[in-house]
């Protein structure tokens, strides 16, 4: 009998697509809080990290949903949520339809790590964004996002170079 666990990666059985919320769990050091999912058949992705958050209900806002989610998956309050960006999936050619992925930034203190509770998934775990991205299974929507997440703040950095750089010129331009 082998040790390793099934992989249903590619014979996942029949899928279901539907709106979800989720959320990019961000301590104060910068790290992100991952859910490692479970091995099982009928989900996406299984046995990858993700984001915590899960399926829009019918007649129900992407907040509320997300907000659901995480009492259910942690046990979870979160005061605050920013919404990030929105990923709409195609699955047309599956014989679905469109369906959309929204993100929400949501800071976490370290702190309160210790007291969230695991309600679903096979693990959580604080990752660094790179270390994250180049070494570990992440569904691939959530890694798109992450991605945006950590790039975001490299391009704000750039931005504010450009404009400093821009008021030094006009500055010398000006006679003393």
């Amino acid at each position: 009998m082998s040790d390793r666990a099934p992989d249903y990666f590619l014979n996942e059985g029949p899928l279901t697509p539907g709106d979800a919320a989720v959320a990019l769990l961000v301590l104060d050091d910068g790290r992100y809080l991952m859910q490692l999912r479970d091995e099982k058949p009928g989900i996406f992705f299984p046995g990858h990290w993700g984001l915590f958050g899960g399926g829009v209900e019918p007649g129900e806002g992407a907040e509320a949903a997300l907000r659901r989610e995480l009492r259910e998956e942690l046990g979870y309050d979160a005061p605050t949520m920013v919404w990030f960006t929105t990923m709409t999936l195609d699955f047309t050619a599956l014989g679905g339809g469109p369906v959309e992925r929204h993100f929400f930034e949501t800071p976490l203190a370290a702190a309160q790590m210790e007291k969230l509770i695991l309600g679903e998934g096979r693990a959580m775990r604080a990752f660094e964004g790179p270390d994250l991205l180049a070494r570990e299974r992440v569904t691939p929507y959530d890694a798109f996002a992450l991605w945006m997440h950590l790039t975001r703040a490299s391009h704000e950095r750039a931005r504010r170079s450009v404009d400093l750089n821009e008021e030094a010129r006009r500055l010398q331009e000006f006679p003393r």
